[in-house]
């Protein structure tokens, strides 16, 4: 089978910017496997000394992350592997965070779930008008757990709870630049891209040393998510074996997710 079957990630470094691209074919979401391969390039890029600033992106002009695997977590057969598959995006949270690297997000389009997850981890996210978020974790039976500290560190616990209340709504582009998440938010992908490619230069030609220390500053109070985030994978490990969260899976699988 062709590799784009299973997805893939990919990190290019041209003029000391570091882009890490990802692909799933089902818009973007994101198994165990790659999961993993974006933990490893993000550590990869931060400990490149060529490397000054990470962008952060997915490929295609559609969906920009729809989170976990459901083919996957519906594989999950004990408490062990389904916080193992969990642990993936506790991983790559804690990558972004400690990386010395400053990373940009570049969001296209919709979030769901683990996406929103990815966007709240980066450093600095930018993100077009379609790019409308959703935390749906509440409908099929388990909660934002892992990504939930990170989300919460950008939106504040109001807008939290109205994502995971509100687990069927997306909310709007502006309504996540308005509550944090969101730094800047453009008409379209070209200009998204115009203006991340600017930003990347300019954040790519500042004293490494400076943005790194910079960067500690923008994580402060954070040293414990190793342990935390492993601790909300395995709750949501734990749900995901239930008989409710197995049947919400097969339905939304079959309606779309």
């Amino acid at each position: 089978m062709p590799a784009t079957d299973n997805g893939h990630v990919t990190l290019r470094v041209t003029d000391h910017i570091a882009t890490i691209s990802f692909f799933h074919p089902s818009q973007n979401s994101l198994p165990s496997a790659l999961l993993a391969d974006m933990t490893g390039k993000i550590i990869q890029a931060g400990n490149d000394k060529d490397v000054h600033v990470v962008v952060l992106k997915s490929e295609g002009d559609r969906t920009y992350c729809a989170g976990a695997s459901f083919d996957e977590m519906l594989q999950i057969k004990d408490k062990q592997s389904g916080a193992e598959f969990f642990s993936g995006f506790a991983r790559v949270i804690n990558a972004c965070r400690e990386s010395s690297k400053i990373i940009i997000g570049r969001v296209q389009g919709k979030a769901v779930g683990g996406g929103v997850g990815l966007a709240a981890a980066v450093d600095y996210c930018m993100a077009t008008e379609a790019a409308s978020i959703k935390l749906s974790e509440l409908a099929i039976g388990i909660g934002p757990f892992v990504i939930s500290p990170a989300v919460s560190r950008k939106v504040g616990l109001q807008a939290f709870t109205q994502l995971t209340i509100r687990a069927t709504d997306f909310q709007t582009a502006a309504w996540a630049k308005e509550k944090g998440l969101y730094n800047d938010i453009y008409p379209d992908i070209a200009t998204l891209d115009e203006a991340v490619d600017a930003l990347a230069q300019k954040l790519a030609s500042y004293h490494p040393d400076a943005l790194a220390n910079l960067k500690q500053i923008f994580w402060e109070g954070t040293e414990d998510w190793d342990e935390l985030l492993a601790e909300r994978a395995a709750i949501s490990g734990e749900l995901a074996l239930s008989e409710f969260t197995q049947q919400a899976l097969q339905r939304f699988k079959q309606g779309g997710k």
